[in-house]
């Protein structure tokens, strides 16, 4: 082993023992997760969903959109740090917090483990490096989770192994998966009928909108006309009304419209009712998804709602995430890694952060150098502190 694997600045890309591994890094075995199996099979995956909500279809809804976009957007942007258990203090982060993925931004990877927590309660993350001097993975790559298999056991009660694409993958080292759990099971399941729902009224108001002259049927005052010739008036008639918006008919034909109002559909009303019912789903505010109703809120409730929006709706995904990265089998043990909320999400503004300092300093409970810290500057003021990466 060289110098810089021992420093570890770089991952070497093979295991020198996949037999001293396979015990720190294996995923966590679950129950079977909610049903997600065929019966007999030992098989699961999201495919094995009976007329289950895929991700693309729910994305079109627009407040599903924008409950993803609002969990998984505000997660990406705080940053990650690693603190030790006992003391509390900041440590250096290893190199695999500050960038998950060598391909892309911690940020992006961090956004898309959220997203897969959001749709289906379970996110993938296979290894692609790892530290030769302790074999813990060194870098990942995010896994769509429709194209991970997994073979459960006869009683479906433990995992046996996992398969991306149908190829099975091993339970340690380069390659294996490491599993992060949700805490329920995704908005496609717990929300499957709302969903639904939604993109049906969204299908009916497109129809609508792109049929703005009234619906009806052709009556035939006549004898009965065949199936081709009755077929070509019709094609005839729509293409009139969609060009001139006029139509000729004989006497021996009459138009009924059976048309609704668009106040009478209520395209807009059972719209709000689902956009509501999708919100409480996702545990967000109706206020965060309403642009009206952000409009009235002062400084002081942005401040109000952004805690709350932590407590109730941020926290179980930064939990999971959290928990799962603080694991022995990622961090060395007596280290912890947790997103750093308070100091930057929640941070209050600057006056009221300098009467809180200039409070503490006043009764002797920091001195100066910590009070520049508190605000992210270095002892000497000259820049903020930076920890160097390993």
């Amino acid at each position: 082993m060289g110098l810089l694997e021992t420093l570890r600045l770089r991952a070497p890309k093979e295991v020198a023992s996949s037999a001293s591994v396979k015990a720190q890094y294996a995923p966590a075995v679950m129950d079977a997760p909610f049903g997600n199996y065929m019966m007999g099979s030992g098989y699961g995956g999201l495919g094995n969903y009976a007329n289950s909500i895929i991700r693309q279809d729910a994305m079109s809804v627009p407040s599903v959109s924008r409950c993803r976009n609002l969990i998984a957007g505000t997660i990406a942007t705080i940053p990650l740090k690693s603190y030790d258990k006992k003391t509390g203090e900041e440590v250096v982060n290893l190199g695999w917090v500050n960038q998950l993925d060598k391909r892309q931004p911690l940020g992006v990877t961090i956004a898309w483990i959220c997203d897969s927590l959001f749709m289906y309660g379970v996110c993938y993350l296979q290894v692609t490096e790892v530290y030769q001097d302790d074999n813990r993975p060194a870098k990942f790559a995010w896994v769509q989770n429709d194209r991970v298999t997994v073979k459960y056991n006869q009683y479906n009660t433990e995992v046996d192994y996992y398969m991306i694409n149908n190829e099975k993958l091993p339970m340690s080292g380069i390659g294996s998966l490491v599993t992060i759990q949700g805490f329920d099971q995704g908005l496609l399941i717990k929300a499957q009928q709302t969903i639904r729902a939604a993109i049906d009224i969204e299908r009916a108001a497109s129809i609508a909108a792109q049929t703005p002259i009234g619906s009806g049927y052709i009556r035939n005052n006549g004898a009965d006309l065949p199936d081709q010739q009755v077929q070509g008036i019709l094609a005839a008639w729509k293409s009139a009304r969609q060009s001139r918006g006029t139509a000729y008919l004989s006497a021996q034909l009459e138009f009924q419209p059976i048309s609704f109002k668009p106040s009478e559909m209520m395209y807009n009303d059972a719209k709000a009712y689902l956009a509501l019912d999708i919100a409480r789903a996702c545990n967000i505010p109706a206020t965060m998804i309403d642009a009206e109703m952000l409009k009235s809120n002062t400084y002081q409730n942005v401040i109000d709602s952004r805690k709350d929006f932590v407590a109730y709706t941020l926290s179980p995904f930064i939990e999971a995430i959290a928990g799962r990265f603080s694991m022995d089998d990622l961090t060395p043990r007596g280290v912890e890694v947790r997103f750093a909320v308070d100091e930057t999400f929640l941070r209050n503004d600057p006056i009221t952060r300098l009467t809180v300092i200039e409070k503490l300093l006043g009764l002797g409970l920091v001195d100066v150098n910590q009070a520049k810290e508190m605000e992210g500057l270095s002892p000497d003021g000259d820049g903020e502190a930076n920890a160097t990466d390993i």
